[in-house]
Parts: C-alpha cells; structure tokens; sequence
C-alpha cells in the first residue's frame, strides 16, 4: 500500500526537520515547505493526504494556505492540522472557521503530533459500506459509514468535525452533552479546546443545516443536545 504523505509547513528549520524525522520513522511519506507560497505550490504538485500548517509564516500566513486550500474543491477534503505559538485562541478558532481538523500548539513532542496525525487520518479515512443503517433525526439523514449527512433528501458537506458533532449528538437526542464531552468523543481525551472552539463547530455546523440547525439547542451553562 502507498505510504501516507504529509506536507509540514513551517519557517522554522528546527522543527521541519524534527517533524520530518519523528514521522518519516513512523512511515509516513514527508514533503516539507518553508512558506505559505510554497506550500500552496507543493499541494498542487504532490496532493497530500494531510498537512501540518504553521499560522505564522513568511508572506502567506497560514490561516490563508488554510482559507485557499478549504476553498478549492480539489483541495477542500485534504485535513489540516495547525501549529500555533500564539496564545491568542482568536487564531485557532479563526482556523477552525476555516475547516481545519486540529490544533497543536507550540511547543509540542513529536509523539503528541504523530498521535493527532494518525486520529486525524483515521477520521478521515473513507469507511466501508458495511450495512450500518443511516440515522435520520427531524428530516436529518446521517450514514455513518459513508460519512454522508442530507437535509430533506438533500446532500449537505461538512468538516469531518462538523460530522463528527453531528453523529455523536444524534445518537442520543433530547440528550445533553457538555463541550467537554463533545470534545472528548470526536476527537480524543487530552485534546486541548477551548470552550468558544467547540461554539465555532456549532455555529458552523447550524449554518450548514439551514432551518434544520434550530434542531441543535444550546443548553445555557451545560453545553448542547440534538432535539428529541
């Protein structure tokens, strides 16, 4: 089978080698770039199966690499995970406004990144048909196995986070679930979120649904259900 292939982007020469290094033992196929341009024009030439994105970088900054690659049809399905130094969580939630699937901040171990690397793959792969049954929820139609969801018969895309928040609210509705929770089930124990992170999913994610979103109830000072 051919080898997972990541792109790491990053200015700093350090840590694209010690990414490149910790990953490439783990069997991971590793493209590397130095700034945003060059980063877009590796995409272009080698279409990799996930991309580690540093926000700060020299020219295009990395919320626009993520902005332009989500934008794109033929580049919108390849995740992303975000390296961040910055403790401003206003960039991490702007990042994941954009579609992104993940954030690390800096600085980070190598096993934590390939850790996030290998839950984000896992996510991401296409599971097979194996006769799992879609759940429908006020005219909501979510395929486990096919990752599909469709409102009213119609076809909707979403983030693999988006999707992931979805299925886990629909399993149990009327129930309530605390964003720590929510957390937790999609992407892991451990995951380091900030509570308005999760309200950015939401948002997205009712915005995809269109009347359907008024289905997703915030529960004040507990977190969210789907409607029972």
């Amino acid at each position: 089978m051919p080898k997972t292939s990541i792109l790491i982007v990053d200015d700093e020469e350090d840590i694209l080698e010690l990414l490149k290094f910790n990953l490439e033992r783990e069997g991971f196929k590793i493209f590397c770039a130095d700034s945003g341009e060059k980063a877009l024009e590796a995409v272009k030439n080698f279409s990799p199966d996930l991309v580690l994105l540093d926000l700060m970088l020299p020219g295009i900054d990395g919320l626009e690499v993520a902005r332009v690659l989500k934008s794109k049809p033929n580049t919108s399905a390849i995740p992303i995970i975000m390296l961040t130094a910055k403790g401003d969580e206003s960039d991490v939630v702007r990042g994941l406004e954009l579609g992104a699937d993940d954030y690390v901040t800096k600085p980070f171990s190598p096993r934590v990144i390939t850790a996030r690397v290998r839950a984000v793959m896992r996510r991401n792969a296409a599971e097979p048909d194996d006769g799992i049954q879609a759940r429908e929820v006020h005219g909501i139609s979510i395929h486990p196995g096919r990752r599909e969801v469709a409102v009213n018969g119609k076809q909707i895309k979403l983030t693999m986070s988006e999707f992931d928040i979805l299925h886990y609210l629909a399993q149990r509705p009327g129930w309530v679930f605390t964003r720590s929770q929510i957390v937790s089930a999609v992407r892991g124990e451990g995951f380091a979120v900030t509570d308005r992170s999760v309200d950015v999913q939401i948002v997205g994610l009712r915005k995809k649904l269109g009347a359907s979103g008024k289905f997703i109830e915030t529960v004040r000072g507990v977190g969210y259900r789907l409607k029972e």
